[in-house]
């Protein structure tokens, strides 16, 4: 039986954007699905296929030249001597720099002599070809030539023409042993900057998988139903135990209050420091941090489906997808190696039988071509971007469902809002109500027995506050219906056991009826109205700013609400909003955006069930963490502080990560082309090559986590 649940693996050994493209080819040819490989962690995810394949792959893996992590790392794996890059950079530094020693205008007589040059690069050359060269070999026995066949390639053209000197007694100036040992050396510390670089990208993220691992009060009982208080690691939880937290504690995973009341500062997801308070029946996400108060609640989600897990896992999942401005850099990187490898070899031939440069030179020349030509900078300019970008966002809770959200900001040239709980507060109460025909408590109960049908949140106002004020006896004996729907963006119809017909909803259901528009629910009872209910929702406060800033930007704003026309142009005029569109419904919203997405690429952001479809069409979909489940799936950003204030940092973001995108590839394809022939007219060395080479990638780097802190809004 096929598995379902896809595979993930680490993979160590990754160097550069080729190294992803081969290993996402290799499983492509496999015959897998949905393949994904992110060079920045070393993730790799696909789906199984066939019963006991997996050994295959991961066998395929490693004949390409990486380690498959199954699982995480060992504590003898990280211990294991030689292990790491830097330890690597360590043990060859000495030998290296004694071998540089004759190179000075004082030097010791004995470093002339050629076998203990030799001797002293030994142990740099095979530590060097046990990496890179085990790489190369693999990369080219399987038709997938890596970074390193061109490292093994320069250092081992040295070492052997060096060794060929020697053999020969051709005398000192024919010795490069030093070139290949510093190659060596300073490509193993230009890796171990790459690998410190892109972890700093990685910080925002990292930060947050730290919060999921803390300790838990979990309450038992014993044999006499006493309870028993005693502490455990929260992976150790279950779904229906009771925790206890206390002020100062981190919530240990999602979970329901039971017991008690607390502030709680939930700024690791939502960015907003300012506590919340939570009572009875509230929800915490593991993670926060009850600043006051103590609780007793029961768990609700643990692992990878709480909230906070999720959040990470999404974000890898968007770090691993390719935007398509990646597109290009990828073709270009897949080639990259054959190609310098004939530049390197175009190099040789020109220096040494057209410009009748000696050999030796020309060789070295060749060799620093072949070093300094890094396609690493192109295949992490985008992730390295992506990976700060996508940071950023989750510390301020803004949840990027995919890595080509952030790339589509960058045109957004329209904004449309919904009214109803995303620029208003979604907190409505009755203001008025009027009642004909029947008297008030009927009224109430019939659009009490009506409205609890519904998830708007004017019908769960309604029935809130109804409900108590109605007696007990009164909502006991509410209407039973015979059948009953909900028309979205319209409101409920129903039929008793009397084969009476009821409708209750927007003015759509009254306007056969009565000439008032203004009022927000009408009652109607066999194409009679009954009487209509006015509730009034406060504007959300951050809404005026947000307007006005995306108007300073020239970014159009619309409102889009089945609401009246009134309270539409009411709500447009306060907040400045250049359009409005009022008594929409869902499919009226799906043909506005379709028309608006014609002209200019336009966002939507909204949290009804009547606004899916538009959200869907619009070019980014835009929804809030407490929008209904169908908005959210149907968006590509959500904004988990339940609110508007984190919006234009969202816009900010996403226009500056593509900006820092551009910049890095501009920098990754000028230092090729400046780098490549600077190095074939014997400008740089090999050993200075190969130090450019790790510096290149580290500029990159530094430049994406500019993104932490660049003011991007």
């Amino acid at each position: 039986m096929v598995q379902t649940e896809k595979i993930e693996w680490k993979v160590e050994g990754m160097t550069c954007s080729n190294c992803a493209l081969t290993i996402s080819k290799y499983l492509k040819k496999e015959g897998l699905k949905d393949v994904s490989v992110n060079l920045i962690d070393g993730d790799v995810s696909f789906e199984p296929g066939e019963n006991g394949k997996q050994e295959k792959i991961k066998k395929g893996i490693e004949g390409l030249g990486y380690k498959v992590i199954d699982g995480q790392p060992t504590t003898a794996n990280r211990q294991q001597f030689l292990k790491t890059p830097l330890q690597k950079f360590w043990f060859c530094l000495p030998f290296t720099l004694v071998l540089m020693l004759h190179m000075l205008p004082r030097h010791p007589d004995f470093l002339m002599n050629p076998w203990i040059q030799f001797g002293l690069c030994l142990p740099v050359f095979i530590v060097g070809m046990e990496y890179f060269g085990t790489s190369a070999v693999k990369s080219i026995r399987n038709g997938m030539p890596n970074m390193n066949v061109l490292i093994a390639l320069g250092a081992t053209a040295a070492f052997i023409y060096s060794l060929i000197a020697t053999l020969m007694n051709l005398g000192e100036q024919y010795l490069y042993y030093e070139s290949a040992a510093t190659i060596i050396t300073l490509v193993f510390l230009g890796y171990w900057m790459e690998d410190a670089s892109i972890a700093s990208t990685q910080k925002a993220l990292k930060s947050l998988s730290a919060e999921q691992k803390v300790m838990a009060n979990i309450i038992a009982f014993d044999d006499e139903h006493k309870e028993q208080i005693f502490s455990v690691e929260n992976s150790q939880l279950r779904v229906g135990d009771l925790v206890l937290i206390k002020t100062g504690e981190h919530v240990p995973t999602d979970c329901k209050i039971l017991w008690g009341e607390c502030s709680v500062n939930e700024s690791i997801l939502t960015g907003e420091s300012l506590p919340l308070e939570k009572h009875a029946k509230d929800s915490l996400i593991g993670g926060s941090i009850v600043e006051n108060g103590t609780v007793k609640a029961q768990v609700t989600a643990v692992g990878k489906e709480t909230i906070l897990s999720k959040i990470v896992n999404l974000a890898k999942q968007a770090q691993s997808e390719k935007p398509p401005i990646q597109q290009l850099a990828d073709k270009i990187s897949g080639i990259f190696v054959p190609a310098v490898l004939i530049i390197a070899a175009l190099t040789l031939v020109a220096n040494y039988f057209l410009f009748h440069i000696p050999f030796d030179r020309s060789l070295m020349r060749s060799i620093a071509v072949l070093v300094i030509a890094c396609p690493c900078a192109m295949g992490l300019a985008t992730p390295a971007a992506i990976a700060v970008g996508l940071g950023r966002a989750a510390k301020n809770g803004i949840l990027f469902k995919d890595a080509k959200s952030l790339e589509l900001f960058k045109n957004i040239q329209q904004i449309v809002f919904d009214k109803t709980g995303t620029l208003t507060t979604g907190q409505f109460m009755i203001s008025d109500f009027r009642f004909e025909i029947v008297n008030e408590e009927y009224f109430k109960r019939i659009s009490y027995s009506l409205e609890k049908f519904s998830n708007h949140p004017i019908a769960k106002t309604i029935t809130k506050q109804w409900k108590t004020c109605l007696s007990g006896r009164q909502a006991k004996d509410e209407i039973k219906w015979k059948k009953i729907e909900e028309i979205k963006g319209i409101g409920i119809k129903a039929i008793d056991n009397d084969d009476n017909n009821y409708a209750i909803g927007s003015y759509k259901i009254a306007e056969n009826i009565s000439s008032e528009k203004d009022h927000n629910i009408y009652l109607i009872k066999n194409n009679e109205l009954l009487g209509w209910i006015d509730v009034k929702d406060e504007i959300r406060t951050e809404a005026k700013e947000v307007i006005n800033y995306f108007r300073s930007k020239e970014i159009k704003t619309y409102l889009l609400s089945g609401d009246s026309n009134a309270k539409c142009r009411q709500i447009a005029n306060e907040l400045g909003i250049d359009e409005f569109y009022a008594e929409q419904t869902p499919e009226q919203k799906l043909e506005l955006i379709s028309k608006l997405n014609s002209v200019a690429p336009t966002a939507m952001i909204g949290d009804g069930i009547n606004d899916a479809a538009a959200l869907a069409k619009a070019t980014i979909g835009i929804s809030l963490s407490d929008a209904t489940e169908i908005a959210r799936q149907n968006s590509q950003v959500v904004l988990m502080n339940s609110g508007l204030q984190n919006l234009p940092l969202a816009l900010g973001l996403g226009r500056h990560t593509f900006i820092t995108i551009k910049q890095n590839l501009f920098w990754a394809f000028f230092y090729n082309i400046i780098a490549i022939p600077i190095a074939a007219i014997g400008l740089l060395t090999p050993g200075i090559a190969a130090l450019a080479m790790g510096f290149s990638d580290v500029i990159l780097a530094a430049n994406s986590v500019r993104l932490r802190w660049k003011k991007v809004m």
